[in-house]
C-alpha cells in the first residue's frame, strides 16, 4: 500500500524517530497510525537492549535553582552529537523538572524510562548518571555554575545568620564566585574536618618520614609535619584553598572578610562538582 509522505511526517513529529524508520513502521503496520507507533516503540526498546553496554563518556550537566531547592544533575551519551542536540538537552530540563515535583533523592525507574524513551529515538546508549539536590531553608542560599557547552557543573550551598544577607550584593558576587572557584580548583574536601581519619593518618606517617629525612633536630619535627598537612589542606579543601579571585588569601578567609563588612555570619555548607567523562 501507499503511505504518504505527509503521514510519514505526522508518525515523525509524534515520535521523533527517523523519516525511514517511520515509513517503515507504516508500511509494516499496513497504514495504522496508532500500531506504527507501537512498532517504533519496540524497534527502540530493542535498540536499547542493544546499546546498553556502549561507555557514555560524553554528556551534560543541567542545573536549576528555585527558592528553596537547588539541584545538579548529570546525563550521559556516547558522542558529543547527541550531548548538545536539542532533545537530549530537552530530556536535561525534564528531568530536573520531575525531580522538583515529586521531592526525588535518588535515581529511580520513572527516571530510568524518561532516558530510555529518548534512547529509542536517538538510537545511542545514554545514562542518568546521578544528581544531587540541597533543600534550602530561608537561611540557606545557593548557586551554580556550568562550563561550556555543560562539560562541568558546579553547586555551592551557603548558611547564614538571617535571611538578608544574601540580599548583600558583596556577599551574593562572593557566593557566584565559590562555584566558579570550585570548577577552577577542583577540591576534594569541603574543610579538613571531612578527610577521612585513616587518610589523615596515612599522611602524618608519610609527612613523618619526609621530615625525618631532612636530617633536621628531632623537637622541630612535629611542626615541620604540621606546616606540610596545612599546606595539603591548601590544596584539598574548599575552605583552605586560594581564593579565586584573590589568592593572597584563602576562600575561608575572604568569606570571614565579606561577611564582617555585610554584618553576618556567613558559611559554606556544602558543594558538589559533577564532570563528565569523570
Amino acid at each position: 500500500m501507499e503511505i504518504k509522505a505527509a503521514t510519514v511526517k505526522k508518525l515523525r513529529d509524534a515520535t521523533g524517530a527517523g523519516m525511514m524508520d517511520c515509513k517503515k513502521a507504516l508500511v509494516k503496520a499496513e497504514g495504522d497510525f496508532a500500531l506504527a507507533e507501537k512498532h517504533l516503540k519496540e524497534m527502540g526498546l530493542a535498540a536499547v537492549a542493544k546499546r546498553s553496554d556502549r561507555a557514555t563518556e560524553n554528556g551534560r550537566i543541567f542545573t536549576r535553582i528555585t527558592a528553596n531547592k537547588a539541584i545538579l544533575v548529570e546525563l550521559t551519551c556516547e558522542t558529543d552529537f547527541v550531548a548538545n542536540n536539542e532533545d537530549f538537552a530537552k530530556l536535561g530540563e525534564k528531568i530536573i523538572d520531575v525531580i522538583l515535583e515529586k521531592n526525588y533523592t535518588e535515581v529511580n525507574d520513572e527516571l530510568n524510562t524518561m532516558v530510555i524513551d529518548l534512547i529509542a529515538i536517538m538510537k545511542e546508549n545514554m545514562t542518568l548518571k546521578h544528581f544531587l539536590l540541597f533543600n534550602l531553608s530561608a537561611t540557606e542560599y545557593a548557586t551554580s555554575y556550568i562550563h561550556g557547552a555543560g562539560e562541568k557543573g558546579v553547586l555551592v550551598e551557603f548558611k547564614a545568620d538571617k535571611a538578608e544577607a544574601f540580599e548583600n550584593v558583596a556577599v551574593k558576587e562572593f557566593c557566584a564566585d565559590c562555584s566558579l572557584h570550585v570548577a577552577a580548583f577542583t577540591p576534594q574536601y569541603l574543610d579538613p574536618s571531612q578527610i577521612p581519619a585513616a587518610d589523615l593518618d596515612e599522611l602524618n606517617d608519610i609527612f613523618t618520614k619526609q621530615a625525618l629525612g631532612m636530617g633536621k633536630p628531632e623537637k622541630i619535627i612535629p611542626n615541620i609535619v604540621k606546616g606540610m598537612v596545612a599546606k595539603n589542606h591548601a590544596q584539598t579543601c574548599f575552605v583552605k584553598q586560594a581564593f579565586v579571585k584573590d589568592d593572597k588569601v584563602s576562600v575561608e578567609a575572604k568569606m570571614k572578610e565579606v561577611a564582617k563588612a555585610a554584618g553576618c555570619k556567613l558559611e559554606i555548607t556544602g558543594f558538589q562538582l559533577f564532570s563528565t567523562g569523570a
